[in-house]
């Protein structure tokens, strides 16, 4: 019975250690499979593609002017409301005249008694040159002295003196009387432009004090032509110039795009939270006032564009390999690359040509490789993995403009072409499988999803 039972347990261990090797050569193999690479890829497309540097700004008019007063006083009148059309000239306020008005009286009594005393002196004037004349003719028949002849040359003179200083006065007083005017007539505020009143900063009862600055009543713009003022950082400003195409979109219309052109770059930058920002200055023309002072803009400069391009996910460029110590040199890489770029090019299941036919096909693909950098010089060299019968080839590219997402293929794609964008791992795909089976919750310290370790 013992050695039955010996013999039994020899049986049952051997059929258990042949199922653990089944198991293991199972595990194996699933194992081996699961590690099989699987490549994620993405189709080459073609379409346009535009980059862009993006900034934000305000919306100002192109041309406007701050409507000031010239004088002090209360502000009486406003003949002109917010949003209202002016045309230049036209009455747009009136202050108190009164203290102008009576200066303006002041200096015309003053100048009419001035010109009173000018006409006294003129006639002083002519009776002095008489009693001058008629003492030097009895001077020179020495019928008066010397003394006397002398204090009436002097009268003259001092008459014709009088008369000259009263002219100064009568000139000043006229000055005065003009500046005062002019004061008078600055109660009065016209419209110095054509334009729409943006804004008020002044209301009917308001002293204004211009002694010593000048207050600002209110604001004319021409709402017809408008300006972005666009903040650039310092990283992007150096790709912005004048002249370089543009275009906006508003808070309010997202959809509408405003197309312009850069007018300007400002020199001197604006420094906020220690963040360097030059203004860029965008015009452009706004025929039904859509546009309106302080609105927030999204400016885009256009840095490059391409129309019905060949189009690879950035994802898929990798650098190309660079030749270090050891390596062969430029010429035979190119020729590795342009064969590696033949190779992928033969079609799938043709058989192997002769030496002969391969070295001329990878000629043939070298020299258009060279021709396409030629004509292409500013192209950046890349490598993509081209899928070919569900194998990842290498393929050499050349690569114009490239967005954040996608690249313009100058050569070496086409469209419908399938390319490589990164590498699934597959064992993290059952983990995330498993998880989600086990309602996204792991297993606590010391447990597994089998039981206890």
């Amino acid at each position: 019975m013992a050695s039955g039972m010996k013999f039994l347990n020899k049986r049952q261990m051997g059929i258990a250690a042949a199922a653990i090797v089944a198991a293991g050569a199972g595990a194996f193999f699933v194992l081996g499979k699961d590690k099989t690479p699987k490549y994620e890829t993405s189709q080459v497309t073609r379409g346009d593609l535009e980059v862009t540097i993006s900034a934000s700004g305000k919306v100002q008019p192109k041309d406007y002017v701050d409507v000031g007063a010239q004088v002090s006083g209360q502000l009486q009148v406003f003949t002109a409301e917010i949003g209202e059309k002016v045309e230049k000239g036209d009455l747009l306020a009136q202050i108190d005249e009164t203290v102008a008005a009576a200066k303006v009286e002041a200096d015309r009594a003053q100048l009419k008694e001035l010109q009173a005393s000018a006409s006294e002196q003129a006639a002083s004037l002519e009776l002095a040159r008489a009693e001058a004349a008629r003492a030097e003719m009895m001077y020179g028949a020495d019928a008066i002295s010397k003394a006397e002849y002398q204090s009436a040359i002097a009268s003259r003179k001092i008459a014709e003196a009088r008369q000259e200083q009263l002219k100064a006065q009568i000139e000043r007083q006229s000055s005065t009387l003009a500046a005062d005017l002019a004061n008078l007539e600055f109660t009065k505020i016209y419209a110095p432009m054509s334009g729409t009143v943006v804004s008020q900063s002044a209301v009917v009862g308001q002293t204004l004090n211009a002694n010593q600055t000048t207050p600002t009543i209110l604001r004319i713009a021409d709402l017809s032509v408008m300006t972005v003022e666009a903040d650039v950082s310092e990283a992007d400003v150096l790709r912005v110039a004048a002249g370089q195409e543009a275009y906006f979109t508003t808070l309010g219309s997202a959809k509408r795009k405003w197309e312009t052109s850069v007018r300007q770059v400002l020199p001197q930058p604006e420094v906020v939270n220690d963040v360097v920002l030059y203004k860029a200055l965008l015009d452009v023309e706004n025929a039904d006032e859509a546009l309106k002072p302080e609105m927030t803009a999204q400016v885009f400069f256009v840095t490059g564009r391409a129309t019905d391009a060949i189009l690879a996910p950035i994802a898929a460029l990798r650098d190309a390999p660079t030749r270090r110590q050891g390596q062969p040199s430029r010429e035979r890489r190119d020729d590795t690359v342009a064969l590696m770029a033949a190779q992928a090019a033969e079609p799938a299941g043709q058989p192997s040509r002769p030496e002969d036919s391969r070295a001329s096909a990878m000629g043939e693909r070298r020299a258009a490789f060279q021709k396409a950098k030629e004509e292409h010089p500013d192209a950046e060299e890349k490598m993509v993995l081209l899928m070919v019968d569900g194998e990842p080839q290498p393929r050499p590219v050349l690569v114009g403009i490239k967005s954040r997402t996608q690249a313009e293929i100058l050569f070496g794609l086409a469209e419908g072409d399938e390319v490589v964008i990164g590498e699934v791992d597959p064992s993290a795909v059952k983990r995330s499988a498993a998880n989600r089976d086990n309602g996204g919750m792991r297993p606590p310290p010391g447990m597994s999803r089998r039981g206890p370790r």
